[in-house]
């Protein structure tokens, strides 16, 4: 009886730690109170939606100006990997350590395992939309907004993830949104500021040389707007959400014109 009181007290004291301590240090990792109330683009892409929501703002500064951090954000997820636990998101394969060459250029309608991309300013900011994607039965949404500022000698890296839930699930499915992205977010942005920090703008790297494999750094599937491929084919739903651009009208479907 005693040790089953002490187990029960042990899951209540994780409980409101997780809620009390965690939660909050993860939703606004790295970001100062303005960043997290300032407007960024994919902010109205929910629109009124489910009030089963969360917004999560992390920042980081770097020690390098914009013009070196952005050919880091623009491949991140486009075949360079995801810079963050590479065995949990990656497939254990190593994410890129310089700028690869035969990634092209973002273009809106690109698409990857986390939508397609739907804005885009070269050099500050892109932003992918997730429009609706099963899971531990509820319906959810994500947008995912990435943007590099100058500040001072160097620039601030802000990323902000906001999602919804429709569902029986759809708290849970929040929680565990929270939990999961709290971890991953963080030691993505701390992947890109060593990466930019060490390696500036490199176009090679020694200790992992390109191959021309268009897997080598990263295992989700990536289709570019112009139809080329990269990953590992049918990892993921990048087709699905090519397809979603198509019918959103943010690229022409290229099959119609064979």
């Amino acid at each position: 009886m005693t040790l089953l009181i002490i187990l029960i007290g042990i899951l209540i004291l994780c409980i409101v730690l997780f809620f009390v301590v965690f939660i909050p240090w993860g939703t606004c990792w790295g970001a100062t109170e303005e960043e997290f109330a300032m407007q960024m683009t994919g902010d109205h892409y929910l629109g009124v939606g489910s009030t089963n929501r969360v917004s999560m703002t992390r920042a980081v500064s770097i020690n390098k100006p914009p013009d070196v951090v952005w050919p880091w954000l623009a491949q991140l997820g486009r075949g360079a990997g995801w810079y963050s636990i590479e065995r949990l998101d990656n497939g254990g394969k190593t994410s890129a350590r310089h700028i690869v060459s035969w990634i092209p250029g973002p273009q809106l309608g690109d698409a990857s395992a986390i939508g397609y991309l739907r804005y885009l300013e070269p050099g500050r900011e892109l932003v992918w939309w997730l429009s609706g994607d099963p899971f531990l039965g509820s319906k959810t949404r994500m947008v995912i907004d990435i943007r590099v500022t100058p500040k001072d000698e160097g620039s601030r890296l802000m990323v902000r993830i906001s999602g919804d839930a429709t569902g029986i699930t759809a708290r849970l499915v929040i929680w565990i949104f929270q939990f999961i992205d709290s971890i991953m977010a963080r030691c993505q942005l701390l992947g890109i500021k060593e990466r930019v920090e060490d390696y500036g703008a490199r176009s090679t790297d020694p200790e992992q040389p390109e191959t021309d494999s268009r897997n080598q750094y990263q295992l989700y599937e990536v289709i570019y707007a112009s139809g080329e491929m990269a990953g590992i084919r049918g990892k993921e739903k990048a087709s699905y959400w090519r397809r979603t651009a198509i019918e959103d009208g943010v690229i022409e479907d290229s099959s119609a014109k064979i």
